[in-house]
C-alpha cells in the first residue's frame, strides 16, 4: 500500500512540475526523477485502454525478469481507472531513431550495431529459456528496443507478451499479436505452422535486416510483391555480390554486415522449424561461426492496410 501511495505522489509531482511528456502507444509517457535523484519514466495508460490486458501483461511478464538486456520495471499503480508503470530511464531512446536516420551507420557504426544485435538476442534467449516462466514477446521491433548511455540494448514494451509455463507446451492464442511488418507468417495464418518462440525469432530477424539495410522493411508507396518483400531485397544483393546502398561498409566492417544479414535471413525463414533458436543466434554471433546462405524466403509480406484475423490458434513452445 505504501509503495502505491509513493507512486501516486510521484505521478502527481510529474504533472505539477510539467515534466517533458512523450506520446505512447497506449497512453502518455513522462520523464522525471525520484527523491533520491534516480531518473525514471512513468507510462500512464489512457482510460480508453480497454480491459487493461496490456497493463496486466506488462506487469506480470516484466516483473518476472532480471537481465541486462531487459528494461527494468521499478513499480506500478492502479487507482480507479488510472494505471501507471514506472521504468528505469534509458537515456538514448529507441533504436528506430538511429537506423532510420539519414546516415545510420555514421550515428552508431557497424561494431555498435553488431553489439546491439547480439544484446537483443541475449535478451530474447533469456525470455525464451532463462526465466522460470517462458515469455514470448510478440512485438520485437526497433521502436521497442531502448538504448542506455552506453548504447546497450534493452527490450521494452511487454504489453502483447504471453507467459508460457515450462510444463505446458500448448496454450490458447485467441487473436493475432504484433506489428505488421514484423509478424511471423504462422501468426497470421496457421497454414505456415504453429506459433512458438520462433515467432519472436522472425520479428528479431526482420529487425536485424532493417539494421543492415538502414530502412523500414516496407515502404507505403511500393506495391506489395515478392520482389519488394524486404528479406528478398537483402537476399538478392547478397547472392549477386552487390553492395547494399544503405550499408556503407568498409573492408573492416563488411564481415560484420554480412554476418548480420545472414543471421537475419535465417531468422526470417518462412517455416518456423527452419529458423534458429535465439540461443543458437547468440552462439552464431559470439563464436563468429561461418554461415551458409539460407534458402530464399518464399513469402511476400501482407499489405500494411490489411490486418488478417484468426479465430484461434495454438502456441507451441519449442
Amino acid at each position: 500500500m505504501a509503495g502505491t501511495i509513493i507512486i501516486i505522489i510521484v505521478i502527481l509531482l510529474f504533472y505539477r512540475r510539467k515534466i517533458q511528456q512523450y506520446s505512447g502507444g497506449f497512453g502518455s509517457v513522462f520523464k522525471g526523477n525520484l527523491e533520491n535523484g534516480r531518473f525514471v519514466v512513468v507510462k500512464l495508460l489512457h482510460d480508453s485502454s480497454g480491459t487493461g490486458e496490456e497493463f496486466v501483461n506488462e506487469v506480470i511478464s516484466i516483473g518476472r525478469t532480471s537481465h541486462a538486456n531487459i528494461v527494468g520495471l521499478i513499480g506500478f499503480c492502479i487507482e480507479k481507472s488510472y494505471r501507471a508503470l514506472i521504468y528505469e530511464y534509458v537515456p538514448n531512446g529507441s533504436l528506430d531513431k538511429y537506423i532510420y536516420s539519414e546516415n545510420p551507420k555514421a550515428n552508431l557504426g557497424w561494431e555498435k550495431l553488431y553489439d546491439i544485435a547480439v544484446g537483443v538476442a541475449r535478451g530474447l534467449e533469456y525470455l525464451h529459456r532463462g526465466c522460470s516462466t517462458r515469455i514470448v514477446h510478440f512485438d520485437i521491433k526497433p521502436q521497442n528496443i531502448l538504448l542506455d548511455e552506453d548504447f546497450c540494448p534493452k527490450i521494452a514494451d511487454f504489453g502483447l507478451a504471453k507467459l508460457c509455463p515450462p510444463k505446458e507446451s500448448i496454450i490458447s492464442l485467441a487473436e493475432m499479436r504484433g506489428t505488421i511488418g514484423y509478424i511471423a507468417p504462422e501468426v497470421f495464418s496457421r497454414n505456415f505452422g504453429v506459433v512458438s518462440t520462433k515467432s519472436d525469432v522472425y520479428s528479431y530477424g526482420m529487425m536485424v535486416l532493417e539494421m543492415v539495410g538502414g530502412r523500414r522493411n516496407a515502404k507505403s508507396n511500393v506495391e506489395n510483391s515478392s520482389q519488394e518483400y524486404f528479406p528478398h531485397w537483402i537476399y538478392d544483393r547478397l547472392v549477386k555480390g552487390a553492395d547494399i546502398k544503405e550499408c556503407n561498409t568498409t573492408n573492416e566492417t563488411e564481415d560484420l554486415a554480412k554476418k548480420m544479414a545472414l543471421v537475419g535471413l535465417w531468422c526470417t525463414q518462412t517455416t518456423p522449424a527452419n529458423r534458429p533458436s535465439m540461443g543458437r543466434v547468440v552462439e552464431l554471433f559470439e563464436r563468429r561461426l561461418e554461415l551458409e546462405m539460407p534458402p530464399k524466403p518464399y513469402l511476400a509480406s501482407p499489405p500494411h492496410h490489411m490486418m488478417p484475423s484468426i479465430c484461434s490458434s495454438s502456441l507451441l513452445i519449442t
